[in-house]
């Protein structure tokens, strides 16, 4: 099985990200082509840079003064320039003493991207990205995401990195894509609506579910656009996996920071396991509680709060405890580094005085996520598969779930509406 490691020890960003993937063998061509298709007077500037030592690949778009009046209006709402570089732009309004009502909306990006020179599936990954930077920014902002008009994720540089991103990601050829925690930064950026704290609202949105920590740099080490190729490509977190590597590259940020390299690593090569071809052993941490008197109303709250706070899996089952009283046994598979958060979380919401812990290993079919197009929009497919063999797939349910409230159509629809679409694109491609 092939894989591929982002090491954030310095964060990410969409500039970062190409840069690496680059620096890893995938070829500048393969970017660039699609951009200069766009027609929209947009290019990639790509150079080696040193960042504390390590030779690193820095990627700049370019755009020209008649794009930007056309795409960009308060280039970005952090009128900042990203630790990771987008300056090229930021300052165009002030420059010419005015500003641009012209904003980006969801629909229009959509549209751009759909014509653009790359494959399908580079185009459906490219939009779940911007989808996800919408979503953040509408709950936000508590607005519609069909209402969101893009200024930073709206300009040239974003829409670029994004779409080179997908194209750069499909062109990797790995069945999936693993990340480490992400080093977030720091301190406080100014902003058109003000001081924010670093990470922006946005980023903290995106990055919900992932392993985030700081290591004290005072700089927005992870941008909105880096979380959002972060959540849309990366499934999986966790310390760098057995593998055999093939190759690995770095991508450079924007500045050189006194003893921190502000790079991202990509590795990439194959998974060596016992089962490596068939399954992915992983050690995760198996949490339990009994609860005998406790308002079931309130286990079911639980249990969807542990899920929001990054619990894999949590189930209940009915047991008979002592006394002969009825009652349940909580149980919750979780990350390691998720034991100590969801433990309190148990102790904060149950009546339990105690909660038993251990470690177990476990076996998983290699899994990844693919987009598929339905009337009412994109849904994430979830397909497991053993020996390179498709064995399950289906449609996310909460991706399908919103579909069916949003546009009032039975939920069972859109879920064969979206297998449909899986099996028509998988009978293409035989």
């Amino acid at each position: 099985m092939r894989i591929a490691y982002l090491d954030c020890f310095s964060g990410i960003s969409g500039d970062m990200f190409l840069g690496a993937l680059i620096d890893a063998g995938v070829p500048a061509r393969l970017l660039e082509d699609p951009v200069a298709a766009l027609n929209i007077g947009a290019s990639l500037q790509i150079s080696k840079v040193t960042r504390s030592g390590i030779s690193a690949t820095k990627v700049d778009v370019l755009a020209s003064d008649a794009l930007a009046e056309a795409v960009t209006h308060e280039h970005s709402h952090h009128t900042h320039d990203h630790e990771h570089g987008h300056s090229h732009s930021h300052s165009h309004d002030e420059k010419h003493g005015h500003s641009h009502e012209h904003t980006r909306g969801l629909k229009e990006i959509r549209e751009i991207i759909s014509r653009s020179a790359i494959s399908e599936s580079a185009k459906t990954t490219a939009i779940s990205i911007f989808e996800a930077l919408g979503a953040a920014e509408a709950k936000i902002h508590d607005m519609e995401i069909e209402k969101v008009h893009f200024h930073e994720v709206g300009a040239v540089d974003a829409l670029v990195d994004i779409m080179c991103a997908a194209v750069g990601a499909e062109a990797l050829g790995v069945d999936e894509i693993v990340c480490s925690s992400l080093n977030v930064g720091g301190g406080t950026v100014k902003c058109a609506h003000g001081t924010l704290p670093v990470p922006a609202p946005a980023t903290v949105e995106l990055l919900k579910g992932a392993s985030v920590y700081s290591s004290g740099v005072q700089a927005e080490l992870v941008t909105p656009t880096g979380a959002a190729i972060v959540k849309t490509l990366v499934k999986r977190f966790g310390a760098f996996p057995e593998m055999k590597i093939e190759k690995s590259g770095y991508g450079a940020g924007s500045r050189d920071f006194p003893g921190h390299a502000n790079v991202l690593r990509l590795t990439i090569g194959e998974a060596q396991t016992q089962l490596a071809a068939k399954t992915l052993q992983e050690t995760i941490s198996v949490l339990e509680a009994n609860l005998d008197d406790m308002n079931p109303q309130v286990f079911g709250y639980v249990l969807d709060r542990l899920l929001e706070e990054g619990a894999l899996d949590v189930f209940g089952l009915p047991v008979q405890m002592k006394k002969n009283r009825p009652g349940m046994l909580l149980t919750v598979l979780c990350r390691q580094e998720d034991v100590s958060k969801l433990t309190d979380l148990i102790f904060k919401e149950t009546t339990t005085l105690g909660v038993r812990e251990r470690e177990e290993k476990r076996r998983v079919l290699a899994r990844k996520w693919i987009m598929v197009g339905t009337r009412w929009g994109n849904i994430r497919l979830k397909v497991a598969s053993m020996n390179g063999t498709v064995t399950n797939y289906a449609p996310e349910y909460e991706d399908c779930r919103k579909i069916a409230a949003a546009n009032h159509v039975p939920l069972k629809s859109v879920m064969q509406e979206a297998m449909q679409g899986y099996l028509s694109s998988e009978e293409q491609k035989q």
